[in-house]
């Protein structure tokens, strides 16, 4: 889309770019992330962050009345970037200062600052990603629409973002679509981050609380709730059973700005609030951005928390709407008024269709082939180790795979095989898959059979001997495939630990953390308690929230050495929170 300015008097509607820092982020390798607890397929997954960025081109959109401005970020999953209060003339959303993903779920790469919609996961997992876009001025009123089919289920998503003449607020609708066969599972939560302080007041409504800190347990907020972020000495997460109001924000007077949300709590039920307060736990926060300041999360949704998922049927349509109030004193929220601006019908709100990415323009350019029947048109297949994977939301990806392998010879027709057996593993045919993979002769193939056979039928032997059958050396080392040997060796008894030992000194020079994990877990069963317990105390990991193997490994350490139990150093990187949540995507395979 070309850059425009559209202006209807104190209404504008800008598009431009932005130079921002961009820190680059690793991928964990060309093994699908089917069945990886920390992905979500078909989406990459990753394992590490630059220290120094470098920069890059973001296209934005901003929209503007005399009270504030907002600007959205099309590049960056459709978040709100920016929120600023002319008034004050400060800005209201915390600020990262560069786009530094942390390891947190479902990719490892979480982008914090603005506001964020997730769907059909939390967090959302195109944060990272560009999607559709399209803005318009029509009646005094701004919109700016953003969204995508997701890649997972194929559902549909839109958030509309809008602004009227004389509105102090931000409204927000979201919708989403079912257009598939099948019925699915989802969350969504509106998600906005505002830097926190001491002196951050917490303006929550009374009521029965859910706190998830390092035990989950109940609440009354009005009576053990704390009021500033100087009351909280670690990281906490609150989900309110039960309100008075489900009005609530946050304000900082050192800075002098708060924000506030506000919803009818029939379409949004969900009221959390997420922050790392006063002391060891605030490093947390420094990794996702260039200072070390903190933040506060306040977020919504249509479900009461995170545990909980919705299922959205065939055909069928959610939507909801909610307001984001940018304020430069405090609020009273037991006395604000619902906004109540004058909109359009939902069904106008626009659906758009699959992402124009890199990764999903080889199965459009096949499908496209296909239904032409334009043999000349059909793409090559890409390079297996570039990570562009059949989407399973692609629930016609059979006919064109088929059709495609039969008008193609050699190494295309076994990669478009390949193709098609991933796609129909990742839909849960298993057994077709293993069938067709059996005999190709293609790295790839080995890598995904194996994969296969670990996780859904824990048959670790014969996972091995499909890791032993590829053929080059390199992709033998790559650490992906080092730890995925490891952890079928690791399970068969007795574990050939001399194997195990060997294929991990191929690459003892590497200070990849999942590798030390991997050489760590091999001392604990060689009886090398000692060594093991040393290694894991010396090395700096890197921090990863809701991810605990190197917790288990400490306090099996403890027990092992005979020593009283101890809480973990926070060199192992990971948090003390206790299991709570349905942030990873759901066990269950698609269905044709």
């Amino acid at each position: 889309m070309p850059a425009a300015e559209l202006e209807d008097t104190m209404l504008t509607l800008h598009e431009f770019d932005e130079q921002l820092l961009y820190h680059a982020i690793t991928s964990c390798g060309p093994i699908p992330t089917l069945d990886d607890p920390d992905s979500i397929y078909p989406y990459e997954s990753y394992c590490e962050t630059a220290q120094r960025p470098f920069i890059r081109n973001i296209r934005m959109v901003s929209m503007e009345n005399d009270h504030i401005r907002v600007v959205i970020c099309p590049d960056l999953g459709g978040k709100v970037y920016s929120l600023f209060h002319k008034k004050s003339n400060k800005e209201i959303l915390y600020q990262p200062g560069s786009l530094r993903a942390a390891r947190i779920l479902p990719r490892m790469a979480f982008i914090s600052g603005g506001i964020e919609v997730s769907f059909p996961v939390s967090h959302t997992p195109v944060l990272t990603e560009k999607v559709h876009y399209k803005f318009q001025s029509s009646n005094d009123r701004l919109y700016v629409w953003c969204g995508e089919r997701e890649l997972h289920y194929g559902m549909q998503w839109t958030v509309e973002y809008s602004l009227g003449k004389d509105d102090h607020y931000l409204t927000q609708r979201t919708l989403f679509f079912n257009p598939t066969k099948n019925v699915h599972p989802w969350m969504s939560w509106s998600n906005a981050a505002l830097e926190a302080r001491e002196d951050t007041k917490l303006q929550f409504p009374s009521g029965e609380v859910l706190c998830h800190d390092n035990h989950i347990h109940l609440i009354d907020w009005e009576e053990r709730g704390p009021k500033t972020i100087s009351e909280l000495n670690r990281m906490t997460g609150y989900f309110w059973n039960d309100y008075s109001s489900n009005t609530f924000g946050v304000y900082t007077p050192s800075l002098g700005i708060g924000l506030y949300h506000m919803a009818d709590p029939a379409e949004m039920p969900g009221v959390k609030l997420w922050a790392y307060g006063i002391g060891k736990d605030e490093c947390w926060a420094h990794v996702s951005g260039l200072q070390n300041k903190s933040y506060v999360e306040i977020q919504a949704g249509p479900i009461k928390d995170q545990s909980i998922k919705k299922m959205l049927a065939p055909g069928e349509t959610h939507n909801h709407t909610e307001y984001w109030i940018p304020s430069d004193m405090e609020l009273n929220i037991s006395s604000l008024d619902r906004p109540n601006p004058t909109l359009p019908p939902v069904e106008l709100i626009p659906l758009f269709d699959w992402p124009e990415r890199a990764s999903t323009s080889p199965w459009l350019q096949l499908i496209q082939s296909y239904q032409r029947k334009e043999k000349q048109k059909l793409p090559p297949p890409p390079y297996w180790f570039n990570n562009y994977w059949p989407p399973s939301g692609m629930e016609s990806l059979k006919e064109p795979l088929v059709w495609a392998i039969s008008v193609t010879y050699g190494e295309a027709s076994a990669l478009w095989t390949y193709y098609l057996a991933l796609w129909q593993a990742a839909r849960g045919m298993t057994e077709e898959s293993l069938s067709l993979l059996k005999n190709l002769q293609l790295d790839s193939a080995r890598l995904l059979e194996a994969r296969l056979l670990r996780c859904r039928y824990k048959q670790h032997d014969l996972a091995y001997d499909a890791l032993k059958k590829i053929t080059s050396i390199s992709i033998q080392r790559h650490p992906q495939v080092i730890i995925e040997r490891d952890l079928c060796l690791s399970t068969m008894s007795p574990s050939p630990l001399q194997e195990r030992k060997y294929w991990l000194d191929q690459v003892d020079a590497l200070e990849d953390h999942q590798l030390v994990e991997r050489r760590i877990e091999l001392y604990i069963q060689m009886g090398d308690y000692n060594q093991a317990a040393q290694l894991l105390s010396s090395t700096p990991f890197q921090l990863v929230h809701q991810r605990y193997e190197r917790t288990a490994m400490w306090n099996d350490m403890r027990k092992r050495l005979g020593l009283p139990p101890l809480a973990p150093p926070p060199s192992l990187g990971e948090d003390d929170l206790a299991l709570f949540g349905a942030y990873r995507i759901t066990e269950q395979r698609l269905g044709d």
